[in-house]
């Protein structure tokens, strides 16, 4: 039997940018990406801690150290810039191998830096 758990959790970055006519995803700075192992494609929750939405997207890789955290399509009515989201990405694995596994979890500073 196969479960889904945390796999990676960006906690708490600000939104810096909403491309409304943009085709649908999340740009993420490349150096987030990297820290919290997501990749470009991957499928991620977005949890807007000001005003409850949450929505579900893929990545797409934004410019290393820019900071870059936008959302693009309609997802992009979700949020307004300088809003606080969490981004998630969830596996699936063998219950036995989710009980060992450790998620990675980065906590970026307020210009979404790592530190």
């Amino acid at each position: 039997m196969q479960i889904q758990v945390l796999k990676s959790k960006i906690h708490r970055v600000k939104i810096t940018q909403a491309e409304l006519h943009y085709v649908g995803s999340i740009t993420i700075d490349e150096d987030l990406m990297d820290a919290a192992n997501l990749i470009e494609n991957e499928k991620v929750q977005i949890v807007n801690v000001n005003n409850g939405e949450r929505l579900e997207t893929y990545v797409i890789t934004g410019e290393r150290g820019s900071g870059q955290v936008c959302l693009n399509g309609p997802a992009a009515r979700k949020a307004q810039v300088g809003d606080i989201v969490i981004i998630i990405s969830y596996a699936g694995m063998e219950l036995e191998e989710a009980k060992k596994f450790k998620p990675v979890l980065i906590f970026p500073d307020e210009q979404n830096k790592l530190i």
